[in-house]
């Protein structure tokens, strides 16, 4: 939830996500179906709360969050619901671009979230006063990292890193992507893509989705128990 990647390429839309977290928070349940609001949508859980950050629906829309919205915020606790709900409320929903105008985030902690739905991509922010809606080139090629994590120049760092990598693979498959978010800059445990602060705070897994035509996949691998597990369905 932390560190998001989006690209296209070669018919292939890939999204990868790498949720930092800290350590004493509970293993999340890997990807499973779930039903909410009579649709199908496939996530990773995190136990304790009920939410996620990576959700992907039966029409192939993903929702990913982002701790923090452009700059990082002064925590103001108690909050009156986990952000991860948030991202269920919007993907139970027909359209979550849609909702995302009416949802009420009073008293929620700022986020970022990563939307492809109908072909179409944007990044919703919440800074906790007011909501911003972006749309993206889809053809283009994009990276965030959490704000509340990463600095304005460690978050110039890591993008210029993407683009550099990029510029030298020019079809990119999901394995290179898992690859650029699980070993860019291994050695640098504070700010490298896979992170360990002080055996505090880690990233704990990576999560990818590929859209190929009609069909979806869903990979996710965890990180601390060093287990795959995979999710693949049609779109009809």
């Amino acid at each position: 939830m932390c560190t998001v990647s989006f690209v296209k390429s070669l018919d292939k839309i890939i999204i990868t996500s790498n949720r930092d977290e800290k350590v004493i928070r509970p293993c999340a349940i890997p990807p499973q179906n779930y039903i909410i609001k009579g649709k199908n949508v496939i996530f990773p859980k995190d136990p304790k709360a009920g939410g996620t950050w990576y959700v992907v629906d039966e029409k192939g829309t993903v929702l990913v969050l982002l701790n923090g919205a452009t700059e990082k915020h002064l925590m103001k606790p108690p909050y009156r619901k986990s952000r991860g709900l948030i991202v269920l409320d919007l993907i139970g929903s027909d359209s979550p671009k849609d909702l995302w105008g009416d949802v009420d985030l009073f008293e929620i902690e700022p986020f970022t979230l990563v939307l492809f739905q109908d072909q179409q991509l944007f990044q919703l922010r919440w800074n906790g006063e007011v909501k911003e809606t972006t749309e993206l080139d889809c053809n283009a090629r994009h990276i965030w990292s959490s704000s509340t994590l990463y600095s304005e120049g460690v978050r110039k760092q890591r993008s210029d890193a993407f683009y550099s990598f990029l510029d030298n693979n020019a079809g990119i498959s999901e394995n290179e992507m898992y690859g650029f978010h699980r070993y860019t800059e291994a050695e640098n445990l504070e700010n490298g893509l896979v992170i360990n602060r002080n055996n505090e705070l880690k990233t704990l897994s990576i999560t990818q989705s590929v859209i190929e035509k009609n069909k979806v996949a869903i990979l996710h691998y965890d990180l601390v128990s060093q287990k795959d597990d995979s999710i693949s369905f049609i779109i009809i």
